[in-house]
């Protein structure tokens, strides 16, 4: 597959290398002839703004521009927080809203998601706890936004 956007199954985006990715979705995973921020950039571009954009966004809601977690589509709070700098082109990115818990494995993170699928990533324990808070942080203030509207 050469183009994937992220939906609501969309659970991981796990880079290869910079130019191949595995997609893991709630039932299955196959692999994109794309990078992981390729995929975002694609995603966020078809939901109508760009990952860029994106990203300033969330320097704007919470105050964080480095491994800032990213609003793929908001209508669905489709969050995605990566695992290294953005700048990184071998990059993972996680779904807040699939996320279930993370644990040490090793020297990587044995991450698991709500409907048991479990991927191994090489990021620390600590770098995964700060990036679901930061992403955790979107979500509330994305949310409380959405409460706030009157229509």
């Amino acid at each position: 597959m050469e183009r994937y956007e992220i939906n609501d199954e969309t659970l991981a985006i796990v880079a290869c290398n910079d130019k191949l990715s595995r997609v893991y979705e709630n039932d299955k995973s196959f692999y994109v002839k794309n990078g992981s921020n390729k995929i975002m950039e694609d995603s966020c571009e078809y939901f109508g703004s760009s990952l860029d954009g994106r990203r300033k966004g969330t320097e704007a809601m919470i105050g964080i521009n480095y491994k800032a977690p990213i609003i793929v589509e908001e209508s669905n709070n489709l969050i995605f927080f990566p695992t290294s700098s953005i700048r990184n082109n071998v990059n993972c990115w996680v779904s807040l809203k699939h996320f279930k818990k993370g644990y040490r494995d090793g020297k990587d993170v044995m991450v698991e998601f709500d409907n048991h699928v479990k991927i191994k990533l090489p990021i620390s324990v600590g770098s995964l706890n700060n990036q679901v808070l930061r992403s955790s942080r979107l979500d509330s203030k994305l949310r409380s936004r959405k409460d706030k509207k009157t229509f």
